[in-house]
């Protein structure tokens, strides 16, 4: 299966439930860690006879494009039961069909077989439909859904959060003395999730934001909102100056938006443009409007040498999400050898230390929210460069939400 979605349509269809998909790290050092497991078990694991059953569940059933996804979530999981080398857990997959019912039925049936913990859904109204019948037995799930609505009380978001990524790039930014900022987000539900995110990083940073504009999905609607931002540009006093412009998209958006910063003579080497994870794709070294531009991302070269691991393995490149299935095996492993009772309680999954996983270090919230490290990178022809790694040092210092700290 060659297709291989752009990453952010990838994350609005996990936050929001969508079938249709078009959308589009470091290993990190920790001890116990293989070149390509990242997250070992601790003690004897669970024998062939009494092994621990982890259910998988996904849309394998749904729309072909979703399917594609589904596949090689399901492809990154067995490679990690393989690295990991845990004979003694068993990975059941289970079709959701993309689907509130496909989800309760899938529950059901990983629930009836004995299914001490749950990996997926990838959307969030199927792990929204799963949770009762998981949490009334006692089971976490830990989920590929980005939508924080859904987190909470026994389910766990292992995806990419936004306003993580939004909170580390603003802070940095603000350290370089990028101080007064304008903004121009998309007319969408992810829109209003970034819009909200940067307000409250904004806030906590001291950060200005001297002007936000929204533009719909398509070229010709984004011209009046951009010369707004422009008008703000240039209204700015030269001892006040606006010096930073936050512009996040992906492999949908980043095209169409780029033609109008030359276009309206906005000067990036005056005005340092930001994004977030969504710009972590091939595609913006060939946008010259975007050269030198910053992102906050998960360090990258974990994820490039699981990406060539798998293409090695299944002869085509992963989508981004599949790291995720990866990572959410390698914590159902590294309790594989403490007894049933407390193997997945909370005290385990939200333990102080956290993980290390494909895109570095993690930890689960007791809210249910994912805290990730993260890199900052900066846009350059021969392809993104970290110029500021994940923060290093105590768990504490991992980027947390930005909404939860305000």
């Amino acid at each position: 299966m060659t297709y291989r979605p752009p990453r952010r349509d990838i994350l609005r269809a996990v936050a929001f439930g969508a079938t249709s998909l078009a959308w589009p790290s470091l290993l990190a050092g920790c001890s116990g860690q293989s070149a390509t497991g990242s997250l070992a078990s601790e003690g004897a694991t669970g024998t062939a006879k009494d092994p621990v059953k982890v259910a998988l569940i996904l849309p394998t059933g749904a729309d072909q494009q979703t399917a594609a996804i589904a596949k090689a979530l399901r492809q990154a999981a067995e490679l990690a039961v393989f690295d990991l080398n845990q004979p003694g857990l068993q990975l059941m997959v289970k079709d959701d069909r993309g689907s509130e019912e496909g989800a309760r039925a899938a529950v059901g049936e990983a629930l009836s077989g004995g299914a001490e913990i749950i990996l997926g859904p990838l959307f969030s109204r199927a792990t929204a439909a799963a949770a009762p019948a998981a949490r009334q037995a006692g089971v976490p799930i830990i989920s590929f859904s980005n939508d924080r609505t859904v987190a909470g009380n026994g389910v766990y978001l292992l995806s990419f959060l936004h306003d993580q990524e939004v909170s580390r790039i603003v802070d940095y930014s603000a350290r370089q003395g990028r101080a007064r900022m304008v903004a121009l987000l998309p007319k969408d539900a992810l829109g209003d999730q970034l819009e909200q995110s940067l307000r409250a990083a904004t806030g906590r940073s001291g950060v200005t934001l001297v002007a936000l504009e929204r533009y719909a999905l398509n070229t010709n609607a984004i011209l009046a909102p951009a010369r707004k931002i422009h008008d703000a540009i240039k209204a700015a006093s030269p001892e006040a100056p606006v010096n930073a412009m936050f512009l996040p998209g992906g492999e949908d958006t980043l095209p169409m938006v780029a033609p109008f910063i030359p276009y309206l003579g906005i000067d990036t080497k005056q005005v340092q443009l930001l994004g977030t994870g969504g710009w972590d794709t091939s595609i913006i070294a060939r946008e010259k409007a975007f050269a030198g531009g910053w992102f906050a991302a998960p360090d990258p070269r974990g994820w490039k040498t699981f990406s060539e691991r798998f293409a090695k393995s299944y002869g085509a490149p992963p989508p981004r999400v599949a790291s995720l299935a990866y990572d959410a095996v390698g914590v159902a492993a590294a309790f594989t050898g403490q007894s049933r009772s407390g193997r997945y309680g909370t005290a385990n999954l939200t333990r102080a230390s956290g993980f290390s996983g494909i895109d570095g270090r993690f930890r689960l919230s007791a809210s249910g929210l994912v805290e990730r490290e993260l890199a900052v990178l900066e846009v350059r022809r021969e392809g993104s460069t970290v110029i500021e790694g994940a923060p290093a040092g105590e768990p504490g210092r991992l980027y947390t939400s930005a909404l939860a700290r305000s």
